[in-house]
C-alpha cells in the first residue's frame, strides 16, 4: 500500500474515531487519535494533513486542529510548510542516528539499573508471544508492532513515568522510519529470536548478559535500519503529495 492509499484509508477511518471525542472534545484527544492514526502508518511520512478533510472526519474546529498540529509537531511527528499546509514528518539519516543514540541510553540503562532478579516480563513475554504469532501468520508490520512494546516494556522496568512517556515519544518517531521500508519482513523478523533470548536472559536473573545482547542488538538494528532508509526516504519525497478527500465518502 502506497502513501497515498495509506492517507485515503487513513481519513476513512478517522469518522469512525470520532465516537471516541464525545462532548469532552480536547486537542490533546485529537492528537492521540492522529498520534495513532500515523504512528500505525494511516498516514504515512510525507503526507498531506488536510484541515478541511480531518475537521470533516472528526467534526471539530479549525482552532481545535491546529491546536493538536502544534502538540504533535512539538512531538516531531509532523511539521508545517509555509504557504503548503502540515505533513507528516519525514525522518532524515541524522534523526534516525539521533533516536538511536537515545534509545541505547535509556533501554541499557534500565537494564543496567535493575536490582536482585527476579524482574518482572510480563510485558516483555506478551510482546515475544505476539511476535511469534505475528510472525506465524506473515503479518509483518503487527511483528514491528510487537518488537516496539518489547522496547518500551524493557524501558518500563526502571518503573519511571517520565522515562515511559520519553521512550513512547521516541519509539512513535521510529515509527516514522518503518513506514518508508520496502520490506518489514527483513528488518524485523530477525530480531524476533534477539527479543527472546532477551527475555530467557533476564528470567535467569542475568541483567548484566541481557545489557549486553541488546546494546549489540541496538547497533546492528541501527545499521540496517540505516542502510535501507535512504532509498526509502527518495521514494517518498518522490511521490505525488497524497490528497484524500475520497477517503471522507
Amino acid at each position: 500500500m502506497d502513501t497515498n492509499d495509506n492517507a485515503l484509508a487513513g481519513l476513512a477511518g478517522l469518522a469512525d474515531d470520532r465516537v471516541l471525542l464525545g462532548r469532552t472534545s480536547t486537542a490533546e484527544r485529537v492528537a492521540d487519535i492522529l498520534r495513532t492514526r500515523i504512528t500505525e502508518g494511516a498516514f504515512g511520512p510525507g503526507a498531506r494533513l488536510s484541515e478541511e478533510e480531518i475537521c470533516g472526519a472528526l467534526r471539530i474546529s479549525r482552532n481545535t486542529l491546529r491546536e493538536t498540529f502544534r502538540l504533535l509537531t512539538h512531538e516531531r511527528l509532523v511539521v508545517h510548510r509555509l504557504n503548503r499546509g502540515v505533513f507528516v514528518r519525514v525522518l532524515t539519516v541524522e534523526d534516525l542516528e539521533d533516536i538511536y543514540r537515545v534509545r541505547s541510553l535509556i533501554e541499557c540503562a534500565a537494564l543496567r539499573a535493575l536490582g536482585a532478579p527476579p524482574y518482572p516480563l510480563d510485558a516483555l513475554r506478551q510482546a515475544v508471544d505476539a511476535g511469534a504469532r505475528a510472525a506465524a501468520e506473515a503479518r509483518w508490520r503487527d511483528l514491528g508492532t510487537a518488537n516496539i512494546r518489547f522496547h518500551q516494556g524493557i524501558v518500563e522496568l526502571a518503573c519511571s513515568p517520565r522515562t515511559d512517556a520519553l521512550m513512547r515519544g521516541i519509539l512513535a518517531e521510529l515509527r516514522l522510519a518503518f513506514h518508508v521500508m520496502d520490506d518489514p519482513r527483513r528488518f524485523h523478523e530477525p530480531y524476533l529470536g534477539r527479543n527472546r533470548r532477551i527475555l530467557d536472559t533476564l528470567a535467569a536473573g542475568d541483567a548484566p548478559a541481557a545489557e549486553r545482547l541488546l546494546a549489540a542488538y541496538l547497533a546492528d538494528s541501527r545499521r540496517q535500519l540505516a542502510e535501507g532508509y535512504a532509498a526509502g526516504v527518495a521514494r517518498v519525497r518522490h511521490r505525488p503529495v497524497p490528497h484524500a478527500r475520497d477517503g471522507l465518502r
